[in-house]
């Protein structure tokens, strides 16, 4: 048997306001519209499935340096777990710069040697790679030295990399 709370939440859901079933409506026709705009355009597909491409990107890179305790928040309180998620995403965030920043001096590198790279060809570049990224081990970062470099690291070439 169900407990009086439940029967007013039951009876309660039943009763929709007219605002709802209108946005209900408008959620199904929007819905409608892009499933038919999907299955018409390849171009529209093609643009969905690199968006879906980035985003699985960004979620192997979280994946990667949220390695420790197997990717599970194991924190008993809420403000530990809070914590934790907070510093995966500073982290994350660092390591998406750091890699836009490298995109861009590799990019500006490229063009100055005479290489055309058109803006199709920049729409599948993401920053969100990580393959370069070693997660195991402490590391030291030297603020000053950091904070007094006025240019970036110089770029590997790619005759000389195996």
């Amino acid at each position: 048997m169900q407990s009086p709370a439940r029967r007013v939440v039951a009876r309660a859901s039943k009763r929709k306001s007219t605002l709802t079933r209108a946005l209900q409506g408008y959620g199904r026709l929007q819905k409608t519209l892009f499933i038919l705009r999907y299955l018409q355009s390849e171009e529209y597909r093609r643009r969905i499935n690199r968006q879906i491409n980035k985003g699985q990107l960004l979620h192997a890179l979280r994946r990667r340096i949220f390695f420790a305790e197997e990717g599970k928040v194991r924190r008993r309180h809420h403000e530990e777990q809070v914590n934790q998620a907070t510093c995966l995403t500073l982290v994350t965030n660092a390591a998406i710069l750091w890699n836009t920043v490298h995109l861009e001096a590799a990019i500006d590198r490229l063009r100055s040697e005479g290489v055309e790279i058109d803006d199709e060809t920049l729409a599948h570049l993401s920053p969100a790679h990580w393959e370069h990224i070693s997660p195991y081990g402490r590391f030291h970062f030297d603020v000053e030295a950091g904070l007094g470099r006025k240019a970036l690291r110089p770029l590997r070439d790619p005759q000389l990399v195996a």
